[in-house]
């Protein structure tokens, strides 16, 4: 009788949640709600609109929260250059600000574009096209990244290289795994440890890491140890360590900041540390985001909230989720 109880207990508790269910909208940087909760669920804004979901449709709304596109979507993604890729009866186009097709859809995937290209798939091979929708070359890929300092990441079966803007090889895959250029270096893999390459393709800090990432602000992060909470450290551009400490976690940095749980030797909260190693902001939160327009996401317990690089409370965990901010606004969910 008590099992019976407690499972139609959980059942109403279940169906009271669904029925309730979560609402999102968006905040400024005061924590004011400038669009009231109502979306499914809502994206950052990028060429002041955002994707936000109704049902199971995608729309495109403005800064006052109306419907900006009349068009109803499968999928949509951010505007990239004035360009949005958008899914439409399981094919992927893009379209304009006002909802024109722009590029057809005739994809099966399609990213964003980026330094004036974007790579579509059709079955299993990637190709570049460019905004009028033309194949930049004939060359058809494995996979094909976002451009970054004018090559992209792109894949032959197995083996990583980078690819230019006219589609054509410049540094041959030959690599296990590799990164975005980045301050002109990028991370690569090759033998099971981590380095990086200019873009001639050659060593520039020798591979020696277990793990490594983009350069951000002059310094990147890289993972020393194979230990599964990891090792982490900041090297500089001849692969020198930055910051004499080591923590669990790191994060990239951002408008000067960024975020680490240390020290190693004990269970930690995350913080934010400048880039001579000295904590900006106090360990304190459970999990922690980079800084965006001067704010950044962070948790405690469940619920998330945001923090000011003064040290100073944009408006305390209360959400059930929440994204970063873009454009002066940050798409969060309440319960309602």
């Amino acid at each position: 009788m008590y099992k019976m109880d407690m499972k139609k207990i959980l059942l109403l508790l279940i169906i009271s949640l669904t029925l309730i269910g979560g609402g999102w909208g968006y905040i400024d940087t005061t924590g004011n709600w400038v669009i009231e909760p109502q979306f499914d669920d809502a994206g950052n804004f990028s060429g002041k609109l955002a994707v936000v979901r109704i049902g199971y449709q995608y729309r495109y709304i403005n800064k006052k929260g109306k419907i900006a596109i009349n068009s109803k979507f499968d999928d949509a993604m951010p505007f990239s250059e004035g360009l949005a890729a958008t899914e439409k009866d399981y094919k992927n186009g893009y379209i304009d600000k006002k909802g024109k097709w722009i590029i057809k859809p005739n994809f099966d995937y399609a990213s964003d574009f980026s330094e004036g290209l974007a790579s579509v798939k059709i079955i299993d091979k990637y190709r570049l096209i460019d905004k009028s929708g033309k194949w930049v070359n004939s060359m058809q890929f494995d996979y094909v990244g976002k451009f970054s300092e004018g090559m992209a990441i792109a894949r032959k079966y197995d083996k990583y290289g980078y690819i230019n803007k006219t589609g054509n090889w410049v540094i041959e895959p030959r690599f296990d795994d590799i990164g975005s250029f980045s301050e002109g270096l990028a991370s690569a893999k090759i033998d099971g440890k981590y380095g990086y390459i200019d873009k001639t393709g050659n060593w520039v800090i020798e591979p020696h890491f277990f793990y490594a990432w983009d350069f951000s602000e002059g310094l990147a992060r890289v993972k020393i140890s194979e230990w599964k909470n990891g090792i982490f450290v900041y090297i500089d551009k001849t692969g020198k360590r930055a910051i004499r400490a080591r923590f669990r976690d790191a994060g990239d940095f951002s408008e000067g900041l960024a975020k680490v749980m240390g020290p190693i030797w004990k269970r930690s909260k995350y913080g934010y540390i400048d880039k001579t190693g000295k904590w900006i902001i106090k360990p304190q939160f459970d999990r922690a985001w980079d800084f965006s327009e001067g704010v950044a996401k962070v948790k405690m317990g469940q619920q998330y909230g945001y923090f000011s690089k003064n040290g100073m409370w944009v408006c305390k965990p209360k959400f059930l989720e929440a994204r970063d901010f873009s454009e002066g606004l940050a798409a969060v969910e309440i319960l309602y």
